[in-house]
């Protein structure tokens, strides 16, 4: 509808607050009857340059198995959060949390993905959990599968390259749905789904001795496994509590044209596209036609049981969130590593982490932007932060102004895209609390408001310390944006 008029402000229901992982912070891998994830089954990174999460080959996995304590698998400890969390929602809460995104360890509830009977001891650690939130008025943000999926499915089936896991899935979906269904309002089926075209970390299918075709063939099927589930879960909850929300959650790639070439133009809209992939089947709840070309070309042929087609349509998502971190540049035919994170070339314009990832507060005005002009429902950041490298001063504190620049910038870009026009429901950021990084499995990734005096071998007091940061957001959600100074 036409108006005179625009937002000047953020809503007054805007949901601030910070994102996490369960396998990135719970730690108690062997606790109460919790059974391992896909997750902790890798190694710290040698080289934080580099991803860890997709080196997982068999020999790699009987290792991982024999190992009965944390040894080199620094996921299995986390930040103690499973202890701890009593103490760590109480920060949060005096920062202001609207909400907090959290993730239900599939594992504790199901400890290798196929029983019949959840676990107790796990359904009443999220219990509690979410209680502690509730009675600080903290809105649970809960996602279903956060790269955690429980590793006896792997040893089993193979991962979602099995049909046989949708089932697993909508079992263990029915029961947290049935379970807190009156305490949670805003849900994500996977996390950064998209990813899952990179392999073992979010389908949890094996590939030694594939080959580059075979394992694309895996990928796309087990991405389809993936939005059958999605589907049916999110039917199951619109049945269950038709007001509840449920979302699907990308990973923004953001990627420009190197040059006005057509040829490097027409890449990065290619790039894009696939980057939508996954969104486009969840918002619009069918396959977008230009992955028939994709397909054909890489000989990938989507087996789709009698009804797949009409699964979709029906459980499309309420809403789209995504997390994002950078963008990338995009040259016709050529490719190179950005980063430990994704694929692209340099932007000579902006710069970056010690990470490789580039910093592009702009780059978060378009992406949101695009997105609701594609998709024209409700946007949700739910991770953008930055990782740096920090240590106390000598006067025992973290100074990382660095942190609240960088943050500043983000929300301001948020602020210009509400004015033009975008509807977004909040801005959880990644990670409110210092934890085991994803992409390389260290601590020393350090992303939080709150320093844990923890090394990356796992040495420290675990001492919890509001960083400078740590004020200057509470400041940022008790004006509702207006104050970034």
């Amino acid at each position: 509808m036409y108006q005179t008029d625009y937002p000047h402000a953020f809503p007054k229901d805007f949901l601030w607050g910070g994102a996490t992982a369960a396998n990135q912070i719970e730690g108690a891998f062997a606790t109460d009857g919790k059974g391992l994830t896909t997750a902790e089954i890798v190694k710290k990174a040698a080289d934080r340059q580099q991803i860890s999460m997709g080196n997982v080959t068999k020999d790699s996995l009987r290792e991982a198995l024999a190992e009965q304590t944390v040894g080199d698998y620094p996921k299995r400890r986390g930040i103690d959060f499973y202890h701890q969390y009593p103490a760590d929602i109480k920060l949060f809460a005096q920062m202001g949390f609207k909400a907090l995104r959290i993730s239900i360890a599939w594992a504790r509830i199901f400890p290798n993905g196929d029983e019949k009977r959840p676990n107790k001891a796990g359904l009443k650690f999220y219990d509690n959990l979410i209680a502690e939130m509730k009675k600080y008025n903290i809105e649970p943000v809960v996602t279903l599968s956060h790269y955690e999926m429980p590793l006896g499915l792997t040893l089993k089936y193979n991962g979602w390259a099995s049909r046989e896991v949708v089932s697993d899935f909508t079992r263990f979906t029915q029961t947290v749905f049935e379970r807190y269904k009156d305490k949670v309002k805003y849900w994500i089926t996977f996390n950064e789904i998209n990813t899952g075209a990179w392999g073992f970390h979010e389908t949890g299918a094996l590939e030694d001795g594939l080959t580059e075709q075979e394992k694309l063939q895996q990928r796309y099927q087990a991405l389809h496994h993936q939005f059958i589930a999605s589907a049916l879960a999110t039917t199951q909850l619109h049945e269950m509590e038709p007001e509840d929300k449920m979302g699907c959650m990308l990973a923004r790639m953001q990627t420009y044209p190197a040059t006005t070439d057509p040829a490097d133009v027409l890449a990065t809209q290619q790039a894009n596209d696939r980057n939508l992939f996954c969104t486009d089947v969840q918002v619009r709840g069918e396959y977008p036609n230009y992955m028939n070309r994709f397909f054909a070309e890489h000989k990938i042929k989507i087996k789709m049981e009698p009804g797949d087609q009409a699964v979709l349509r029906e459980g499309k998502v309420d809403y789209l969130s995504f997390s994002y971190y950078m963008s990338t540049v995009t040259a016709a035919g050529e490719n190179e590593d950005l980063g430990n994170f994704s694929h692209g070339l340099k932007n000579k314009y902006l710069e970056e982490t010690p990470w490789g990832w580039q910093i592009d507060p702009v780059g978060l005005r378009i992406s949101l932007n695009e997105l609701w002009d594609r998709y024209q429902v409700p946007l949700f950041i739910v991770e953008n932060g930055i990782g740096m490298l920090e240590a106390p001063d000598s006067d025992g504190k973290i100074h990382d102004d660095y942190r609240i620049d960088y943050l500043r910038e983000h929300i301001e870009q948020m602020q210009e895209a509400i004015a033009d026009g975008v509807k977004l429901l909040g801005y959880l950021m990644w990670g409110p609390i210092d934890l085991i990084s994803f992409s390389t499995s260290e601590m020393s990734k350090r992303y939080g408001f709150i320093y844990v005096d923890q090394d990356d071998e796992g040495k420290g007091s675990l001492k919890r310390t509001p960083k400078d940061s740590f004020y200057w957001y509470q400041k940022v959600i008790a004006t509702n944006g207006k104050d970034l100074a």
